[in-house]
Parts: C-alpha cells; structure tokens; sequence
C-alpha cells in the first residue's frame, strides 16, 4: 500500500501549492452577505439561519442523488489522494468538498468542491483518506467503486483538515479525536467506533449511537425549510456562536445538500455540547460572519479549465468558494 504521505505530489497537493502562489487576485463573483437572513430554529445547543435569494438557472445534481440514482460512477485509482469520478447522465453533477463516499479500497472525503458535466468520461478529483489502515474491499461492497455519498466531514477540526488546512495525517488525527470526544465526553461508547473498521468516519456517523445522538436535532430543525421555496444558503450556530455555513447557487441544490449539512451541524453540536449557559445567536452576529468570509487574504486556483476555487482566510474565519465558469456555484465558510 503507498501511504498518503507519499502522495504529497498528488494532484490536491499540487492545488494548495498553486492556492499559496497566486497571491491576491481579482474578485470574484460573490453571493451578497447582506441577502435576507431568517430564523433563528433553535434545538437546544443548535440554531439554524436560512440565507434567502435569488437562484440561477443552472441545475445541479448532488453526488449523493447521483450515486443514489446510478448516474455517477466513482472509481478508485489505488492512490489515496485521488479518484476518479465519471457522470454517465445528462445532467451536471455538483460534488461538495467534505461529501465522504463509502467503499473502495478506503473510505474517503472529497476534498474539494468539482463539478461533473454532462457524459464527463472519467475525470481526476481530490481526495482524502477518512479511514486509517484498511486498504482492501470491506464486506460486499466493491473494492473498485465507491456507491454510497450519505454522510459529510463533521465538525470544525476535521472540515479545516480536510478542507481549509489540507493534510491527510492532520485528517487521520482529528477524525482519531472526534471519535474519542463522542465515545467518551458525549457518553456514546464505543459503539461509534465500528468492529469491521474502527478507523472509519463515515461508519462511526452512520453508528447506532450517532444516529440517535442527533436525531433530536434533525426532527426538530429538518422542517423547518419548509414553504420556503428562496432559501439558498445555511448558517449554523452553536454554543451562541456561528460556527459554519454554506451558500448554493440555487434553491434546489441547497435542498439536495439540506439533510446532509444539517446532521454535519448536528453532529458539530452533540461534540461540544456542554451544560453552560450561552446567550443565543441573532441575526447581526451571522450577517458579521457571512461579511468575513467576503474578507482577508485571497488566494485562487483553477481546478481545471471549468473549475476555479476562491479562497478567503482571516485569523478567525476561512470561506472556499467555487466557481463554474466565473458563476459561483458554492461557498463553505468556517470558523477557526
């Protein structure tokens, strides 16, 4: 097996490389921070904010809908930092960095946002390792394919590894310490941790115990979307304090990325859960963090020839945007 350190000249390696060389760029086209902002939807420790606006007529699949519906085909390389992914349908295809897939040779987490277009052919995407030491085909799933995208990275530390701060042992660690803050701070035991593969993040948020840690959370908040047919971005609050969120181009690709997100913040939640009182989250606070993320150092790469990413950091704040084309299509932003 070639460890991941030693693919440091892997084709995302090379992308941070080009993130750290451009320097400031032009700027680039940006969702308005100052859109219409409701809420808060508050369940216990978690309140949701909704970003309203306008969506563009380009239509996305996710890559979970993709996966779901066999329109996508994702390939292991048998390198940890790559995958190959193939969109075998006629409509585009947006994958998420932070969207993990199960399977193949390890479980892994895209680790940049890419977007497939229609009868792609096979395509080099950026990856990650989530899973530590299993490097051959687990149970009956395929060794050669991932076919399953239900779960996102959770929580901070492990989306700035994953995602802001690159590096696969960094990735390996916080997943180690998230799995160790839910087994033992939350009380969850080491049902969290599964016998096939203990390493394994996407099977420790898919546990029993996971699953009913932040089942809570989901029925409470899961609907309230509803009727609100303009909402194109999410902001997530926790402890008080906003914590993360994510703009979409359109209405009906936040819907499709809606489930998967909220049980990331959910997940977010029940690991710093404490019984401190905290003052809640209003609407100015998360309008500040939607403006940062518009600000601080500017870094850009492109992916290839469709693809740019925009990268913003302040000592507080880090937002990734991706653009198709010059359109923005997603934004992360995330607290440090």
């Amino acid at each position: 097996m070639i460890s991941a350190e030693e693919r440091k000249a892997s084709m995302y390696r090379a992308n941070l490389a080009l993130f750290m060389a451009c320097g400031l760029v032009a700027t680039a086209q940006v969702p308005n921070s100052k859109q219409q902002i409701s809420g808060p939807y508050t369940h216990q420790n978690l309140s949701v904010f909704f970003v309203h606006g306008r969506s563009g007529a380009v239509k996305y699949l996710s890559l979970k809908e993709a996966l779901d519906q066999k329109k996508v085909v994702v390939h292991e390389t048998g390198q940890v930092n790559e995958l190959a992914v193939e969109n075998i349908s006629n409509q585009a295809v947006f994958l998420q960095g932070g969207d993990i897939v199960r399977g193949g040779q390890q479980d892994r987490v895209i680790s940049n946002d890419f977007v497939l277009p229609p009868k792609s052919g096979r395509l080099p995407v950026a990856a990650f390792c989530v899973e530590l030491g299993r490097w051959k085909q687990r149970g009956n799933e395929s060794a050669a394919s991932f076919n399953s995208s239900r779960e996102m990275a959770a929580s901070l530390p492990v989306k700035l590894a994953a995602l802001a701060e690159p590096n696969q042992a960094s990735v390996w660690g916080e997943i180690e310490k998230l799995q160790a803050v839910l087994a033992r701070k939350v009380g969850l035991g080491d049902g969290v941790r599964a016998r096939q593969s203990p390493s394994s993040l996407a099977l420790t948020l898919e546990s029993a115990p996971m699953e009913q840690a932040v089942r809570g959370y989901v029925e409470a908040l899961n609907r309230a979307v509803d009727g609100k047919s303009d909402v194109v971005g999410v902001v997530f609050a926790v402890n008080g304090e906003a914590n993360s969120g994510d703009g979409y181009a359109s209405h009906e690709l936040f819907a499709s990325m809606w489930p998967k997100v909220l049980k990331a913040g959910a997940v977010e939640a029940v690991r710093v859960r404490s019984s401190g009182k905290f003052t809640a989250a209003g609407t100015p606070a998360i309008e500040a963090f939607l403006s940062a993320g518009e600000r601080g150092t500017e870094w850009a790469t492109e992916v290839d020839r469709r693809i740019k990413l925009v990268k913003r950091e302040s000592d507080r704040e880090v937002s990734i945007e991706s653009q198709e084309r010059g359109a923005w299509v997603h934004r992360s932003y995330i607290k440090k």
